[in-house]
């Protein structure tokens, strides 16, 4: 392992952790206080907001944005031009008409749990969690939270299927069951949810 490397031309707040092996590159912006685990790629133009959690191995694509206080887990995708969200009801200005400073709303951060993709330029509204192996479809938007391993697309996204560890659509197996066509893990389906019962 090594130390984290930072391109002169990226911007990392002395007070934010680079774990061994993450690299951050040109134009990007990680803010006070973030933490990032080790083996990270930061893109190009990304931005990490002040006290942002990121796990080990996580892939920030060019010009993603991740708005304190997101939590990203270990082997987290973000695509290229993702936005994390962290305002609900977003505001320049109260109603005095004075500019909104930061202890004037409440910021709700994003999670995205260990595993997940986020396809290029989708936006995850304030709050809400992406689950475990869950795929995100590239320029869906966000609006309610997405459970494990499902495949979501779409404005609002909605679930169109399931996806297993690899990131490929399940195959149905009958009787509530998926298979990964890659993997050939098994999956059980039940409640609106997906469970992995083998490989």
């Amino acid at each position: 392992m090594a130390a984290a490397r930072v391109h002169p031309g990226a911007d990392v707040d002395p007070s934010a952790t680079l774990g061994e092996d993450t690299v951050v590159w040109h134009l990007a912006q990680v803010r006070e206080g973030a933490v990032l685990g080790g083996e990270c790629i930061v893109g190009r133009g990304a931005y990490v907001g002040p006290g942002v959690r990121i796990g080990d191995r996580v892939k920030l694509q060019n010009h993603a944005l991740v708005y304190e206080p997101a939590v990203l887990e270990d082997g987290v995708f973000i695509g290229p031009a993702v936005v994390l969200t962290n305002d609900l009801y977003p505001r320049s200005t109260g109603v005095d008409g004075a500019l909104k400073r930061p202890d004037d709303w409440d910021a709700l951060g994003v999670t995205v749990r260990e595993g997940a993709s986020v396809g290029a330029r989708a936006v995850v509204v304030a709050g809400r969690t992406i689950g475990r192996w869950a795929l995100v479809g590239a320029g869906a938007t966000v609006t309610a939270d997405v459970p494990d391993h499902a495949l979501v697309v779409g404005t609002p996204a909605r679930r169109i299927g399931w996806v297993g560890r690899a990131g490929e659509p399940l195959e149905r197996a009958g009787d509530g069951k998926w298979r990964c066509p890659r993997t050939g893990e098994i999956y059980v389906e039940g409640e609106g949810r997906l469970e992995r019962v083998s490989g």
